[in-house]
C-alpha cells in the first residue's frame, strides 16, 4: 500500500478559488496562505486582477490589433487605387489625424461631461460601422479614391472624441492605487496590436486582398464592445456627481497652470512628441540614405524598436512605486540621449541594438508622463487634461516630422536623430528646473488677488497644503 497521501480534489479546488478571489479584488490585492508563507502576487498581475479592466484590456488588444491591421490594408488601397502614389497615402494619413487637432479637446469635454463607457459605446460602435462600409464597398468593388478619404475623415473624428474618454476610463476601471500599472499595461497591449496587425494584415491581404481586412476589422470592435456591456458599474472609481453642464475646457487650462505636476508632464510630453518620438520618418531616413538597406533591414529596424517599446511598458506595469518628477526627467534625459547615440552608429547592426533600449525610454517615458498628468488631475477634469495631453503629445507630429525631413535633407539623416535627442532631453531638464523654481517661488498677494484666484490644485482635487487663500489681517481696507 503506497505510504504516498492522496490530495483530495475538493482541497485543492479550494486554493485556487482562494487565490483567483485574492486576484479578483478591483485591482487590491491579498496575500494568500500558502503552506504557512505569505505571498502575493507581482503589481501587473495584481492590476489583471480587477475584472473589469481585465475584459476591458482584451477587448482593447483584439480591437486594436484589427485596427492596426486596417491602417496598412488602407495605406495598400489606395495606392492600388492610385497606382502607387505616395502623395495620395500622405493625403489619406492627414485626413484621418486631422480631426485629432480639430476635435480632441471637445472629446475631452464630452468625456466629462457623460458617462465614459456610454460614451465610449457609441464611438466605437461608429467606428466600427466605417470599417464595416469600407469593406463592403472593396469587396463589391464599388470603392473609390474619394470614399476611402471620406470614411479615413469619418474614422479620425470618431478616434477624436474616442481617444479622451477611452485614456480617463482607465483610471475608472482600476482607481488611483493601481492607475500607473493600468496604463502600462494599456501601453504593452498597444505596442503587441502595433507589432502584430501589420504583419497579420499583409498576410491576409497577399491571400485574400485588403476587402476582408476591413471586414475583419468590423468585427474586431464587437470584442472591446462586449468587454464595454459586461462591465460592473458598481465597481467602476467614477465620480459621484457629473456636471452635465458647464463642462469648460478653460477649467482644464487653469487648472494646469496652478498645478506643477500637470504642467511639467504637458510641457515634456509636448517636446518629446514633436522633436523626438519621429522614428517612422528618421529609422526610414537612416535606412534607406545612410545604410543603403531595403525594405527587409527597415522591417527589422522597426521591430527592434518595438520590441524595446513593449519591454518598456511591461518593465512600467510591474512598478509599485507611483510616477514621479524625477522619473519622468530621468526617463526623459536617458531618451534623449540614446537616441542622440542612435544617430552615430556606424553601422544597421549597432544602430538596431540601441534601437531596442531607445524603445524602452521612449514608452517610459510617455506612460510617466500620462500617468502623472491623470494621478493629478479632478477626477471631473481628468478628460478635459486628458485631451490637452494628447494634443500636445500628437499635435506636435505634423510640425515635428517635416522639420526632421528638412534637417535630414540640409544636415543629414544622423543630425536629425542627434537633434532630436538633444532637444528633447534638454527641454526636460530645463523645464523640470523652471518648473520647481516657478512653485517655490513666493506668492505674494493681496488678500483679494488671493481670494480671486483659484488656488493650485493637489492630488484628488484638494487643495495644495499653504496655498488656500488666508484672510486679510486687519480687516478689509477703507
Amino acid at each position: 500500500m503506497s505510504k504516498h497521501r492522496r490530495v483530495r480534489s475538493s482541497d485543492w479546488m479550494q486554493t485556487l478559488r482562494a487565490r483567483l478571489t485574492a486576484l479578483d479584488t478591483g485591482g487590491r490585492h491579498r496575500r494568500v496562505r500558502s503552506g504557512g508563507k505569505r505571498r502575493a502576487p507581482s503589481e501587473a498581475l495584481a492590476t489583471l486582477g480587477a475584472r473589469n479592466f481585465r475584459r476591458y484590456l482584451i477587448g482593447q488588444l483584439v480591437s486594436n490589433t484589427g485596427t492596426w491591421m486596417q491602417r496598412a490594408a488602407q495605406d495598400l488601397l489606395v495606392l492600388q487605387l492610385t497606382g502607387n502614389s505616395g502623395s495620395s497615402v500622405g493625403i489619406l494619413t492627414a485626413l484621418q489625424f486631422l480631426p485629432q487637432t480639430l476635435f480632441g479637446l471637445f472629446g475631452g469635454v464630452f468625456a466629462d461631461r457623460f458617462a465614459k463607457r456610454r460614451l465610449l459605446i457609441v464611438t466605437q460602435t461608429a467606428m466600427a460601422l466605417q470599417s464595416l462600409v469600407l469593406g463592403v464597398l472593396t469587396v463589391t468593388g464599388t470603392v473609390n479614391l474619394w470614399y476611402v478619404y471620406l470614411l479615413a475623415f469619418v474614422l479620425g473624428t470618431a478616434t477624436a472624441l474616442d481617444s479622451p474618454a477611452r485614456n480617463a476610463f482607465v483610471a475608472e476601471l482600476v482607481g488611483r492605487e493601481r492607475l500607473s500599472n493600468a496604463v502600462s499595461l494599456n501601453s504593452a497591449q498597444f505596442n503587441v496590436a502595433r507589432t502584430i496587425g501589420p504583419a497579420v494584415a499583409g498576410l491576409s491581404v497577399a491571400v485574400a486582398g485588403t476587402g476582408p481586412v476591413f471586414l475583419i476589422n468590423a468585427a474586431s470592435y464587437l470584442a472591446v464592445l462586449y468587454g464595454l456591456i459586461v462591465i460592473r458599474p458598481d465597481e467602476l472609481h467614477a465620480p459621484r456627481d457629473r456636471k452635465h453642464g458647464g463642462a469648460r475646457l478653460s477649467d482644464a487650462f487653469r487648472a494646469i497652470r496652478s498645478t506643477p505636476d500637470l504642467l511639467l508632464p504637458l510641457t515634456v510630453i509636448a517636446f518629446v512628441g514633436t522633436f523626438g518620438l519621429n522614428f517612422q520618418v528618421t529609422i526610414s531616413l537612416v535606412a534607406l540614405t545612410v545604410f543603403h538597406s531595403g525594405s527587409a533591414a527597415y522591417g527589422y529596424l522597426s521591430a527592434a524598436y518595438a520590441i524595446g517599446s513593449l519591454i518598456g511598458a511591461l518593465r512600467g506595469a510591474g512598478k509599485r512605486k507611483p510616477p514621479t518628477t524625477r522619473r519622468l526627467v530621468t526617463a526623459t534625459v536617458a531618451f534623449g540621449a540614446l537616441e542622440a547615440v542612435a544617430g552615430l552608429m556606424p553601422g544597421p547592426t549597432t544602430f538596431l541594438l540601441v534601437l531596442l533600449p531607445t524603445g524602452l525610454a521612449s514608452v517610459t517615458v510617455t506612460t510617466t508622463a500620462n500617468a502623472m498628468t491623470q494621478l493629478h488631475a479632478d477626477p471631473e477634469l481628468r478628460g478635459r487634461i486628458v485631451s490637452v495631453y494628447l494634443l500636445v503629445l500628437l499635435g506636435g507630429t505634423p510640425v515635428g516630422a517635416p522639420l526632421v525631413g528638412l534637417v535630414s535633407d540640409t544636415l543629414g539623416a544622423r543630425f536629425s536623430l542627434i537633434l532630436g535627442g538633444a532637444i528633447s532631453a534638454l527641454a526636460a531638464v530645463a523645464l523640470s528646473a523652471a518648473i520647481s523654481a516657478r512653485s517655490r517661488a513666493p506668492q505674494r498677494t493681496t488678500s483679494g488677488t488671493a481670494a480671486a484666484s483659484a488656488p493650485p490644485i493637489g492630488i484628488d482635487s484638494r487643495v495644495q497644503p499653504g496655498t488656500a487663500p488666508q484672510p486679510a489681517a486687519h480687516g478689509r481696507a477703507a
